[in-house]
C-alpha cells in the first residue's frame, strides 16, 4: 500500500485530519476529512474557518440502508405528484457525477440551535456512535433509536456512499468511507470542501496548507488503488 495512504489511516486512526483532493475534472475539490467518531467543537471550527464550504457527514451504504435513509434525489423524485414543484428540482443535470449522494440533514435532539461549533459536532459525533451500536441491531431498532436521538431537518446534511463504493462512484463521500474501511474505523466521516473568495482552493494551494499544517494530503486516485489493492 502507498505509504502516504498508510500515514492518512494513521492520522484518522488518532483523530486528526486529512486532507483529499478528488481528481483533475471532477469537482477538483479538496476536503477536510476527520473520523466522525474523533469529531470536536475546535474541529468544527477549524473545517468552518479554513475550509469554508459545507459541513457534512460521510456515512456507509450498508448502514444507511439499515436506518431507512434514502437518498434526497429519491425523495425529490418520488415528492413530485403531491408538490409540483419537486418536478421542477430534479437533479439531473449535476455537471460533474450522474448522482448527488446528498440525504437527510439531522440534529442530535440535546442540541439547541444545532449550528453552533459545540452543536455540530455533538451530532456528528453521536451519530457515529449511533452506527458502532447498530451494528448488531436490527434495522427497527436502529430506526427507533435514531428517531429517539435525532431530528430532521437539522444543520449536518448525511452523504451516502454508493453501494459499490470506489467500484460505483469515485466522490469525496466514496472516497472518505474507502479510508474509514481501511482504517477499521466507523464507516462514518466529516468533511468539509475547502474554498478561497468563493471558488474552490486550488489543488497547490491546498498541498501548501496540508505541508504548513502537518496534514497528509492524497488525491483520490491514491485511494482507489490503495482500497483496491486492500480489497485483493
Amino acid at each position: 500500500m502507498n505509504q502516504q495512504v498508510e500515514k492518512a489511516l494513521e492520522e484518522l486512526r488518532k483523530g486528526n485530519f486529512v486532507l483529499v483532493y478528488d481528481a483533475d475534472g471532477r469537482e477538483e475539490e479538496t476536503d477536510f476529512f476527520i473520523a466522525a467518531e474523533h469529531i470536536t467543537p475546535d474541529a468544527i471550527y477549524r473545517m468552518r474557518k479554513d475550509g469554508g464550504g459545507l459541513i457534512f457527514i460521510m456515512l456507509k451504504y450498508e448502514a444507511a440502508e439499515k436506518l431507512g435513509l434514502p437518498y434526497m434525489a429519491d425523495i425529490i423524485y418520488k415528492c413530485g405528484n403531491r408538490w409540483p414543484v419537486f418536478k421542477e428540482l430534479i437533479p439531473n443535470d449535476i455537471p460533474y457525477d450522474t448522482k448527488s449522494s446528498f440525504s437527510l440533514t439531522i440534529n442530535h435532539r440535546k442540541t439547541f440551535t444545532g449550528i453552533r461549533d459545540v452543536d455540530r459536532a455533538l451530532t456528528i459525533s453521536e451519530f457515529a456512535k449511533l452506527v458502532e451500536e447498530m451494528e448488531e441491531w436490527e434495522s427497527a431498532k436502529a430506526q427507533r433509536i435514531f428517531g429517539q436521538r435525532f431530528r430532521s431537518p437539522g444543520h449536518v446534511p448525511i452523504c451516502i456512499a454508493a453501494k459499490g463504493l470506489l467500484n460505483e462512484r469515485k466522490g469525496h463521500t466514496e472516497l472518505g468511507i474507502a479510508l474509514a474501511e481501511m482504517a477499521g474505523i466507523t464507516p462514518v466521516m466529516a468533511g468539509c470542501e475547502m474554498l478561497d473568495k468563493g471558488e474552490s482552493l486550488k489543488k497547490e494551494e491546498a498541498m501548501k496548507y496540508a505541508e504548513r499544517h502537518d496534514y497528509v494530503f492524497l488525491e483520490g486516485w491514491q485511494i482507489i488503488e490503495a482500497w483496491r489493492e486492500w480489497r485483493e
